[in-house]
Parts: structure tokens; sequence; C-alpha cells
């Protein structure tokens, strides 16, 4: 079943576009991931999908309901947590959790939803005296306190440290557990090939491709590559007449050979027959990273210009 269908959706700001065309179809159970660059087009393309904005072209349907014309249902039906969400500093755990409850018809109950997110001790706490984490695991019940059918989470671990980074990964994958649909919007690869079942790449306000990080990866993948330092002179002739290889190269004191087959085998056979040892030998694939570059022909850390109200 699909749960979220965006067909053509357009937004400018003046003379800046800010979202091109993009068309994306959401299943009901995944994570669906929109990655890119900050200055993407992300956030505004999923404020536009939540009824935030108002697209200047386009369509978009939430399980059937216009977030436009239907607010009222959709709110019943979609949870959001805001790229950048505050509240005020002195408001607590628990005043925050019951003001968001009374915009719903059939809250869930908010000790319940604040133990599942190691927040009950908390609840007593002002917002300012919340860890970078903590704040974010508010933002995700804030966003659940009405039992959403889907959630949006835009950039949810960025601040983050790595240890709290990787429990809200937990986190998402034990709320899409529950039956929630989610749409994560992101910038980190690791977080996007951990969490994703499918990704739209999304650059300079359009949608490059649609798959799963593997699927993604496998679009771009010409062969394998080896990374090592040999443990004496080297010369490139010595691999390059294998059948396996097609390209070696220095990168400082390390050699990269590029190839398909078995290429791992051929070359360790070649150096064995010269006495070479391959230290810090290093077989690597394609990455989500290398996809997104090829794909867009830029690095995902370019773009580093702010989207307008990310």
């Amino acid at each position: 079943m699909t749960v979220i269908e965006a067909n053509g959706l357009a937004k400018r700001y003046g003379d800046n576009v800010v979202v091109d065309g993009v068309s994306l179809s959401v299943k009901e159970g995944e994570i669906f991931g929109i990655l890119g660059p900050n200055g993407a087009g992300k956030t505004t393309t999923v404020e536009c999908i939540a009824g935030l904005r108002k697209p200047d072209a386009g369509s978009v349907s939430i399980m059937g309901l216009d977030p436009q014309r239907e607010t009222r249902e959709v709110r019943k039906l979609l949870g959001m947590q805001l790229q950048h969400s505050e509240l005020p500093e002195k408001m607590r755990v628990y005043e925050a959790m019951k003001m968001f409850s009374s915009f719903y018809p059939n809250p869930t109950d908010s000790d319940t939803l604040l133990e599942r997110l190691g927040l009950l001790e908390k609840r007593k706490s002002p917002f300012s005296k919340l860890s970078g984490g903590q704040q974010q695991r508010l933002s995700i019940a804030l966003a659940l306190i009405g039992q959403p059918k889907v959630a949006i989470l835009d950039e949810l671990t960025t601040g983050l440290d790595p240890s709290a980074r990787r429990n809200t990964w937990k986190l998402v994958e034990d709320i899409r557990s529950t039956g929630v649909t989610i749409v994560l919007v992101t910038h980190f690869m690791e977080e996007a090939e951990r969490l994703c079942d499918r990704l739209a790449l999304i650059d300079q306000g359009k949608v490059v491709a649609v798959d799963s990080p593997a699927g993604l990866i496998e679009q771009v993948d010409t062969g394998k590559r080896l990374r090592f330092r040999p443990s004496g002179p080297f010369d490139h002739r010595l691999l390059t007449d294998l059948d396996d290889v097609v390209d070696v190269s220095e990168q400082g004191s390390q050699i990269v050979v590029s190839g398909t087959g078995n290429l791992l085998q051929s070359v360790s056979a070649r150096l064995a027959s010269h006495d070479i040892v391959a230290n810090d030998l290093r077989v690597e694939q394609a990455s989500l990273e290398d996809a997104f570059v090829a794909l867009t022909g830029r690095s995902i850390e370019l773009g580093e210009h702010s989207e307008r109200a990310a």
C-alpha cells in the first residue's frame, strides 16, 4: 500500500528554485530516506508533503488525503519532527507532552511514551536542561504523541555525538517495528545506509534516483578495488598484465588496484611470487557515497548553503 504519493512538486522563492519537479512514493511500513546535501531542497520537500508549505505546482496525497485541503484529517495521521524545533527554555517535558496531547483526539499516554523513549525520569526537567540527545528524543515523542500512521523525521541526528546518534538509530528502528511508516530526511550516508529500505537522492531540488541503498550502489559498482602498501620496490607492470586488473595507481605510499573477477587472488598470487608483502591490504567496494557522486556529479559535502526554511 502506498501511504504518500507526491507528483511534480515545485517550490520557488523569487528566482531561487528550491524544489524542482519532485515525484516520489512511500510504501506502508518502510523507512523511506530523502538523502542529499544541505540546501538540496529536502526540508522544503517534506514540508510541502506535510502541508506546512503550499507547493507552487504538483500534488500530494497522504493515505488518500490532500494535506492542503484536508489538513485536519492529515494531522491525525501524520507526526513530524522538524529540523529546527525549539521549545521555551523553561517549559518542562511533561508540560510539552500535555500541550501536544491536546492537539489530537486520541493521544497516547504521555508517561508510557516517555518511558519508551528513556525520558520518564526527565519529565519534570525544563527543555534547557536536556542534553542534545534528550531534546531529540523529546522531539520524537512530540511527533508520536498523536499515534500517527506516518512520521517525518528531519535531520534527526544532526549535532549528536556518535553514541547518541547510534542510540537514536535504534530508536527509529523500534518505532518502525510498531507499524509506523517513517520518512527520514538526512545528509548522513551511514545513517541512510543503515536505516532506509529505499532512498530518494535529491540534489539541487531534483530527485536524481530512487532505489534501495544496495540498488543505488549496484548502479555504479563497476568493479573491485584493492589498496595496500608494498613491502619493497614496486613496478606497476608487475600487475598490469593480469587479466583481472583494469588499473594500477599510487596514492601516497599506497598502491590502488582496480579490477574485476578474482582480483584479490590474482594480485596476491603475483605479489607472493615476487616476494612482495601487501601490508595493510584492504578490499574496497563501491559505497553509497560513491553512488551519490556518480549519480549527481558532486560530493554530498558540497551545497553547504542554507536551504530556505531548513
